[in-house]
């Protein structure tokens, strides 16, 4: 909605109607909506899918007081109309019963997007659209009559937003591929997707299964909204569909649905994740052919572009694929690894959550990196045990790192020779590495700031790596010898810290 939509929906909402009572959206998930009304909800879609009244599911009271409890669970920033999401939950009985009417009527108009520019890791930018709150709120509407009807058609072998699927199950399917002796992988980046997708092109796909032109116009007025760029200009939008909403994952799968379809007819083995795919075949020439095949059709069928510099066929060693690569292990079996960019981007994250001049307390940065250490393990959980060897190394880096900040906290040598012998540390050992002649970084290695801070104290205040990713990988591990385990199978390197 535009701005002043906010408005007169305030001005015209009935105030002491009969609705039903405010649901508690900020309610904790034990509450309605996340037990009992889900399922009321699933049974509720199921039971209302019919394709030519598709819209009246969507604007039910019900669907829109779901679909506003997961917006306000995804927070966000405001759109084009500065109103933010608490903004539209303080006001979300009187804008239910408006927008219930306006969705149903057809009056109903979503407004401009914001772009705004993200870097991306690898350089470069990407561009986001962000909608409106309530425009948002109808995309997730409307997301959630549509899944149910798309879902079940999907290909096994997309994986990018879709329920009980995603990088782990992609990287494991890659796996199962090398294994069955398809070790050349065709991998394709399609260039600038989401800005390219043909709307003509969705809207006949999406008419295919939903019968409801009321649906349909509603998604060709979303795919059409203007966007408002950084410098306040507006930009009829002819194709694409933004980067942002909660509807944009599902369009995107659809749009790329026919596409996986065509290489199951070819009976080529692949995984696709979003706008990735990686295409497994057993030569460089079978991939080659595959390559030029797919780039045809993409480009004649589905008018969309491969990205040539980020595309090729390359050996398993070789593909950044969802921020893994694949080697052969000493049993010549296939293991999964960190990618190169993905260790330079968490050795480089790690850093910066470190700094020498940190300026809270020690237990505030380890609060920190502990809840970063802890989603970035439950995502790379996926890498086999010989490639968390290497994580030893950066658990000790990340220790140094914060032996460091302590020495530097302390400021003069007096000072931390002090706080060394409280921490038991004895006088001789204490002092030289309080008055060691050498810089900061030395000294954070010296025995003195070993026995201050153990490995047994970093066990109990920080989350280790690979501790951690014993912990996602050996769930028959319980309290209370969940520790003493997890600390036998993720031993420390002596080599790296001989007096902890």
């Amino acid at each position: 909605m535009k701005h002043e939509q906010l408005n007169w929906v305030f001005a015209e909402a009935p105030q002491g109607s009969g609705d039903k009572e405010m649901p508690d959206l900020w309610a904790p998930p034990s509450s309605r909506l996340h037990k009992a009304e889900v399922k009321e909800f699933e049974r509720f879609v199921t039971g209302t899918t019919d394709a030519s009244q598709l819209m009246e599911a969507a604007a039910s009271e019900f669907n829109l007081w779901v679909s506003l409890y997961k917006v306000v669970q995804n927070k966000g920033a405001p759109g084009v109309d500065g109103q933010s999401v608490e903004t539209v939950l303080a006001h979300s009985k009187e804008l239910l019963s408006r927008l219930r009417r306006r969705l149903l009527d057809g009056s109903y108009r979503p407004g401009d997007i914001r772009r705004v520019w993200i870097p991306k890791p690898g350089g470069g930018e990407r561009g986001l659209g962000i909608p409106n709150v309530i425009d948002r709120w109808v995309q997730q509407a409307v997301l959630q009559v549509l899944e149910p009807i798309f879902e079940p058609t999907f290909h096994d072998s997309s994986h990018g937003f879709r329920r009980g699927r995603g990088a782990q199950t992609a990287i494991a399917q890659a796996r199962k591929h090398l294994e069955s002796g398809h070790t050349t992988i065709v991998d394709i980046d399609l260039a600038k997707f989401f800005d390219r997708v043909n709307h003509q092109r969705l809207l006949a796909r999406l008419a295919q299964r939903v019968k409801d032109k009321r649906v349909l116009q509603l998604i060709g007025r979303m795919l059409k909204a203007r966007v408002v760029l950084p410098d306040g200009t507006c930009v009829a939008t002819e194709e694409g569909t933004p980067q942002g909403g909660p509807l944009s994952p599902l369009l995107s799968n659809i749009v790329l649905d026919e596409l996986d379809w065509e290489l199951n007819r070819r009976g080529l083995r692949f995984v696709r994740y979003a706008d990735d795919a990686n295409i497994f075949v057993g030569s460089r020439s079978a991939g080659k052919r595959v390559m030029a095949s797919v780039q045809r059709f993409l480009e004649k069928r589905l008018r969309l572009y491969i990205n040539a510099e980020k595309s090729a066929v390359r050996r398993p060693q070789e593909v950044h694929f969802l921020g893994f690569r694949f080697c052969r292990n000493k049993e010549e079996a296939w293991a999964v690894h960190l990618s190169h960019k993905t260790v330079e981007r968490v050795e480089t994250r790690l850093k910066e959550m470190t700094p020498r001049n940190w300026g809270q307390s020690l237990l505030a940065c380890i609060k920190e990196l502990n809840r970063y250490i802890k989603g970035w393990v439950a995502y790379y959980r996926q890498c086999s045990e010989e490639a968390v060897r290497n994580w030893k190394q950066m658990d000790a880096h990340v220790r140094r790192r914060l032996r460091a900040i302590v020495i530097r906290q302390k400021k003069r040598p007096r000072y931390l020779y002090r706080h060394l012998l409280s921490r038991g540390v004895s006088e001789r050992k204490a002092a030289r590495t309080a008055w060691s002649s050498r810089g900061i970084w030395h000294r954070s290695a010296r025995s003195g700031m070993h026995l201050g801070y153990r490995i047994d104290w970093f066990t109990e205040h920080l989350v280790s790596l690979t501790t951690e990713w014993y912990r996602h990988n050996l769930p028959k591990l319980t309290q209370p010898v969940l520790e003493p385990q997890l600390a036998l199978f993720a031993s420390e390197m002596p080599s790296k810290e001989p007096d902890a």
